[in-house]
């Protein structure tokens, strides 16, 4: 009878009785592995979301385009434009133009509207304050502006016109109407110079 080595391996069955405790953790451990496997697999899935699921709000909102931001520049320096204009033209209503020159203005296109003018010298019609070659005294418009006793401001002008075929010399008053602020025509009479001799009233005022 052979004696056995203290080294020789044991048996499956003398493996258990020697080891029983370790062998019943081992298999503790195995299952609860295969068991928190799966829940970490079943975590894992539930935290990768659909990403056609995103709410509508978090879509962003289209950008505006170069062309729509241009045009929308546009409409606002239009606006600025218009309100610029207007703003300039009550200050240089107010400022700017004497009163002499808008009475001069009004007389002289009235004048160049006139077919008896323009029969006679033609058009078109040009209108100066005095007859010198100096333009500042070309544009100096002889005048006088004074209030009546009624409170009515009143502005009297005198100036020259000249078209293609003669001359003349134009006088004019003109009267703010206080019921309605506009200015209107006392009288207006153009006075030929040269050989076109004569004169012609274009206003005058006949109180209503």
């Amino acid at each position: 009878m052979t004696k056995s080595s203290p080294f020789s391996p044991l048996t499956m069955q003398e493996y258990r009785k020697t080891f029983p405790s370790l062998l019943r953790s081992s298999a503790s451990y195995s299952s609860q592995a295969s068991d928190q496997n799966p829940k970490e697999e079943k975590k894992d899935l539930s935290t990768v979301g659909d990403p056609f699921d995103a709410p509508t709000y978090n879509i962003p909102e289209k950008p505006v385009t170069f062309a729509e931001g241009a045009s929308y520049s546009v409409v606002i320096l239009a606006g600025l434009g218009v309100a610029a204009l207007a703003g300039y033209s009550v200050f240089k209503e107010l400022i700017f133009e004497p009163k002499e020159y808008k009475i001069f203005g009004k007389a002289l296109a009235r004048v160049q509207s006139d077919s008896q003018v323009t029969a006679r010298i033609g058009y078109p019609i040009t209108g100066y304050g005095n007859e010198s070659r100096n333009r500042a005294a070309r544009q100096r418009i002889p005048n006088r502006v004074w209030t009546d006793e009624d409170g009515v401001e009143h502005v009297e002008v005198n100036f020259y016109i000249r078209g293609p075929h003669g001359a003349g010399k134009v006088y004019s008053e003109m009267f703010k109407d206080n019921s309605d602020r506009t200015w209107k025509f006392m009288y207006l009479l153009v006075e030929f110079t040269a050989s076109l001799q004569g004169q012609v009233m274009l206003e005058s005022y006949i109180p209503a």
